[in-house]
């Protein structure tokens, strides 16, 4: 009997102690325990979702709810709610909103338009969503608009940003490759190639997409013995992983065995 009343009391001061906590502590409490799931899962958006009607000011939780959805692949509920984090944090969650409509949407251009708002936003502050500078997205968005001028010219900001606070060997590889790509496609040689042996000369001269350029460039030049040797070591870096892609999409301008095979068809 004892016993059997000690379990009451526990049982008792734990109700007690849930009840007289905050609603954010509560929120937090459930949130906490759904991100234990993988993302964009059931279970996770369950209990994400049961986090957010808890507390509606929650802003991790609304914003984490907002990607689950959109990785499990439902964007009708995706912008919504990202546009409910927003509202909560407009300075975090706009150069975010914009990464998201670059990769997951291919929106180019409400991609730049969010990238330029985080720049009003956080004026003496060059924000990273995804780790890489808005001048770098902007990089990329720009080229899948195939506006290389704009393209090269964010590109060789972040650079040089990235070179002046860390040193070259800090900046990473894909700015250069995503660079190299943006002048190939213009027509400028010398600099694209430029690029492309940065990006070998700071990834150990493994890369199957540097090398599918570079060859192609050889070819362009009428270097064609040049050009096979070039292409075979991009189809032997292709086939031990050296190649660019990114999880969840792919990745702009992302090359496949085909690509490298067609080429090298053309040099026989």
């Amino acid at each position: 009997m004892e016993k059997l009343l000690k379990l009451y009391l526990s049982i008792a001061c734990l109700l007690l102690l849930f009840c007289c906590s905050t609603k954010r502590e509560k929120a937090e409490a459930v949130y906490k325990r759904a991100i234990q799931y993988p993302q964009g899962s059931r279970m996770s958006i369950n209990g994400i979702k049961r986090a957010t009607e808890i507390d509606s000011t929650y802003e991790q939780a609304v914003y984490e709810l907002s990607v689950a959805y959109l990785k499990r692949g439902l964007p009708h509920q995706w912008l919504p709610q990202y546009n409910k984090a927003v509202t909560l944090d407009a300075a975090t969650r706009i150069p975010w909103r914009g990464y998201l409509y670059l990769w997951f949407y291919r929106d180019y251009k409400k991609a730049i338009a969010d990238f330029d708002a985080s720049d009003t936003l956080t004026p003496n502050f060059i924000d990273a969503p995804q780790g890489h500078s808005v001048d770098y997205w902007r990089g990329i968005a720009y080229l899948g608009l195939k506006d290389y001028q704009a393209s090269n010219a964010y590109f060789e900001k972040h650079i040089a940003q990235e070179i002046k606070a860390f040193g070259e060997d800090y900046v990473d590889v894909t700015a250069f490759l995503y660079n190299g790509i943006s002048y190939f496609e213009a027509g400028n040689y010398e600099k694209a190639l430029v690029n492309f042996d940065k990006q070998l000369a700071y990834s150990r001269n493994l890369s199957a997409d540097a090398k599918y350029y570079k060859a192609q460039i050889f070819k362009a030049q009428n270097l064609l013995e040049l050009s096979k040797e070039t292409i075979n070591e991009a189809i032997a870096d292709y086939n031990l992983g050296y190649n660019n892609k990114r999880p969840y999409v792919e990745t702009l301008r992302q090359i496949y065995p085909e690509d490298l095979e067609d080429l090298k068809k053309t040099l026989q």
